[in-house]
């Protein structure tokens, strides 16, 4: 008898854990990545484009110009290994994986400790237009890697629906 309710247990336990767990085909975590990334790169930008609106329009160009260099820069030697590194990781899930798994845990730490970092640099009294060139770099690597999730989203979509 008592072997009989474990077994129920357990089972009704997989059943609830298999419910709440929003499974996806893997391919999709490619896609749900890229948008990821895409938002939080147009929101760096978006935000510094309205500090740069405190400058004449050859310093802004200028300003946007330099944080692009740096931008490619630093996704070459830095981001590009981590979006690699997510794609793989991504590649070797199993063929349906939850929805969240789009970036590893450690992931999520990253991002909760950008945007707190975020957060804080603009409630300090560093004036905003400083902060313009830093979040103009960080979103334009972000839409530069996001291209490279979109790319592995639609060739591996069309491997998988061939």
């Amino acid at each position: 008898m008592v072997l009989h309710a474990t077994k129920i247990m357990s089972e009704t336990r997989s059943y609830i854990i298999s419910r709440l767990n929003p499974a996806v085909p893997r391919y999709y975590l490619f896609g749900l990545a890229g948008v990821f990334w895409t938002f939080a790169g147009l929101m760096l930008c978006a935000r510094a484009i309205l500090w740069l609106n405190a400058f004449s329009l050859n310093i802004e160009l200028a300003l946007a110009i330099t944080s692009f260099a740096i931008a490619i820069i630093g996704y070459l030697f830095l981001f590009f290994k981590v979006v690699q590194k997510n794609i793989d990781r991504i590649g070797q899930l199993p063929e349906n994986a939850c929805v969240f798994a789009f970036t590893a845990w450690q992931g999520y730490l990253m991002i909760a400790l950008m945007i707190t970092i975020g957060v804080t640099l603009r409630n300090t009294s560093i004036p905003k237009y400083f902060l313009a060139v830093p979040y103009t770099t960080m979103g334009a690597i972000l839409l530069i890697g996001s291209v490279r999730f979109f790319r592995q989203f639609a060739t591996t979509m069309t491997r998988h629906k061939s």
